[in-house]
């Protein structure tokens, strides 16, 4: 697997086209087709695959169109509310794609069918790739919709559990929303002002918050930080479990 090209849309959406074995790419999570065959074209690539995360307009409105102009496989986990899957997949399952293999991982939380998709080794340094669309953000995670927030904790200590060094590509820019509200919370936090601080000048610089990593995200997103006593102690829920902290944390979040 070679280049990721992040491309915006909708304000604060990330549409990822991916190169693989020279001209081979996969788009994951494409709301806007346009955008999409702009990349493609310009990079002289053939789209061989779509993989869509969960069935939320915003990450499938570009599905058809792309499908139309260029015979691409789609892939996704919820064959009953996106449009023109091709494969169906579920957690565990492995997909081969050129020269690399992508891992399925059911993070249900967002929505019930949500799925990210993980490829080890995939990036030019050999590092892997993990495309998380509304589960796990740059600093948060997703607005938990159709499960329990069991289930959303669940989901995001499986992401947490990859290799420390994965590449963190997720389906949203709220990066700089989410340190803002942890510092709310533990507001002396070095590791997050320092981030926030990282955030802000690659903003004001026209780039994007994107990758992090998991290590990068164990250590600054507050959501998978539920177990420890800062975090506990400055919610008042000092003998919480990480579910109900998780479950409070995301609460506040909904409403900052």
């Amino acid at each position: 697997m070679d280049a990721v090209t992040v491309i915006p849309a909708f304000g604060n959406n990330f549409i990822y086209v991916c190169r693989y074995a020279g001209e081979g790419a996969l788009a994951v999570d494409p709301c806007d087709s346009s955008t999409v065959l702009r990349a493609i074209s310009d990079k002289k690539l053939q789209l061989t695959d779509v993989l869509v995360t969960h069935h939320h307009r915003d990450h499938t409105a570009g599905v058809a169109e792309l499908k139309k102009m260029t015979g691409c496989r789609v892939i996704g986990s919820d064959e009953k509310r996106i449009g023109g899957i091709d494969l169906v997949v579920g957690d565990g399952d492995v997909v081969p794609v050129g020269d690399t293999k992508i891992e399925v991982i059911a993070t249900p939380g967002h929505t019930g069918t949500s799925v990210c998709y993980y490829m080890p080794t995939a990036s030019e340094d050999g590092r892997g790739i993990v495309w998380t669309g509304d589960t796990m953000f740059a600093g948060g995670c997703g607005r938990v919709l159709e499960c329990g927030m069991e289930a959303m904790w669940e989901s995001l200590s499986k992401l947490a559990a990859l290799p420390e060094d994965t590449l963190v590509y997720c389906g949203h820019d709220y990066t700089e929303e989410n340190f803002e509200f942890a510092l709310s919370i533990i507001p002396s936090d070095p590791a997050i002002q320092h981030r926030l601080k990282e955030v802000r000048q690659v903003l004001r610089q026209g780039g994007y918050t994107v990758p992090s990593t998991i290590g990068q995200e164990k250590k600054t997103n507050i959501f998978l930080r539920v177990a420890e006593p800062v975090v506990k102690g400055a919610l008042h829920m000092d003998d919480a479990s990480a579910v109900d902290v998780f479950a409070e944390l995301r609460r506040r979040k909904d409403r900052f």
